[in-house]
Order: structure tokens, then sequence, then C-alpha cells
């Protein structure tokens, strides 16, 4: 991969943007490649937390507007990202089934069965915080700048940001936030539930890292089935959802790892789940 890199710490992996001499604005290359990268690591049963985090002073700036102004613009990866293509279409009109299959890029790490954390720093704008907002958690450096700015490109959040901010923030912020084109400071966006965690930026990499380590040391099937049951719960009517948490719960109950949990707990000692 030329945009990102993937390092693995037992059952923690880290993601990193980057492109750090453009604050690792986003390229059609840099999401082609994303969106591979979630193909692979989708059912990776080794894999438990992800952290993804931008290197350099910047989560991420956003798009790169050379995307916009057409320099440096990648046709072959444009295509791969679905324009003009009838194969595995999702829309009839090419432009809009481009963009469908762009956000795969960002909606795999909403639906991985893993625990997805965003590191962030620096900047969190435009497709840079839909990003974050695809994670299950955010870590956020005290200092940070976010907003979606989208409206000052003559466009709108077209990402996962006009569906996901609703959820985490309410319809009217969420519409104050894109009307606007505001940043905001990682204090404020704690405040209004962007970031779970406020950390000093020295700080961000320790805090993520271990809130990734104990996820990990979770079970996983429980894990996949209460992030599948908590998504429901802001798409579903109620009822719904219950069906979705028993037949999540069902899989826990007929586990090992429920076995091994119930073990570990008489024994006092740590447990060792292997996801099935």
């Amino acid at each position: 991969m030329n945009t990102l890199t993937l390092e693995r710490e037992g059952n923690v992996g880290w993601l990193h943007l980057n492109r750090p001499d453009r604050l690792n604005s986003f390229t059609i290359e840099m999401w082609r490649e994303l969106g591979e990268l979630g193909d692979e690591l989708r059912d990776d049963a080794d894999l438990r937390a992800l952290v993804v985090i931008g290197e350099g002073r910047a989560f991420s700036s956003g798009i790169d507007t050379s995307v916009f102004a057409g320099g440096g613009r990648d046709d072959e990866g444009l295509d791969e990202l679905g324009a003009g293509r009838e194969v595995g279409a999702r829309h009839d009109d090419p432009i809009v089934d481009s963009i469908m299959r762009t956000q795969n890029s960002f909606t795999w790490l909403a639906e991985a069965p893993f625990a997805t954390i965003a590191a962030v720093r620096g900047y969190a704008l435009g497709a840079g915080l839909q990003l974050a907002l695809a994670c299950d958690v955010r870590v956020m450096a005290r200092g940070t700048q976010v907003g979606l700015l989208e409206f000052k490109y003559g466009i709108i959040p077209d990402l996962g940001g006009t569906q996901r901010l609703p959820r985490l923030v309410g319809m009217g912020k969420a519409k104050e936030l894109i009307f606007t084109a505001e940043r905001i400071d990682a204090d404020e966006a704690a405040r209004i539930g962007i970031a779970e965690r406020l950390v000093d930026d020295a700080e961000l990499e320790q805090v993520a890292g271990e809130l990734a380590t104990t996820i990990a040391r979770q079970p996983p099937l429980a894990v996949r089935a209460a992030k599948r049951a908590i998504a429901a719960s802001g798409d579903l009517p109620i009822r719904d959802g219950l069906r979705i948490e028993a037949e999540g719960q069902k899989t826990c109950l007929t586990s090992d790892d429920m076995k091994e949990a119930i073990a570990a707990f008489v024994e006092q000692r740590p447990p060792e789940y292997h996801g099935r």
C-alpha cells in the first residue's frame, strides 16, 4: 500500500493513514486501498480491535483538493471505485454508484466484527471526520479541530457524515454543524458526544492502545454480537432490536468462549478466548 500502513500487535491492529506531508488528505488511491484493506480484514479471526490513526500531526484534513481539480487524478483508481461500471453496481447512475462504492471504504469499519477505534489528533475535517465517525469509538487529543466542511466546496458530506453524526449528537446539532461548515475543538466534540475520550496529545497512542488491548481481551463473539445489536438500536424498532439482541445472546450461550469465561472465573485466571 502506498497511502496506508498496517501493523499488528497480537490481536490488535494499527492502521496508519500515511500521507503526513499532505495531512493525510484523501485521494482516489487512498480510498481504494482502504476499501481493499477492509476486504482483507473484515473476516480476520485473529483481529480483535483495530486502531485507526494518522501519521504526523493530523488524523486527516479531508479530501485532497487535487481530486476536485483533476490534478494527479487516478482514472484507473476511479474506475475501480465503480464509476461507470455495471458489474456489481449498486445504482443505475454511475456517479451515485461510484459514491456508494467509496462509502464502502469507510463502512467496513462500522460493520467489522471487531472493535474499531479512531485515535484523532490535529485535524479531522470533512472526509477525515467521516472516517472517525465510522469507527466504534473515538479517542481525541486536546487541541484537535474537527468539522464537516463540505458546504465550503458546494457539496454535502457523502461518506456517512449525514447518517452517523446525527446518531451521535442528535439531528439539530448535526444540521447546525453541517449547514454552517463550522469547526469545533476537541473539548466541544467531547461535550456533544463525538469523542468518547479526551486526552492530552502525548497520551493519545497510549490511551488508544490500552483501550484496544482491553477490548481485544474480551470474548470476540460477545463483542461481535453486542456491536451488531447496538447498531440496530439506531435503525430498527425496539422489538426488532430485541430479537437481534436475543440472537446474539444465543450465539454466546452456546459458545466455547462462555465455557472458558466461567472456567477462568472459577479458577481465578485470565480467560483465553478463541472466538468459537
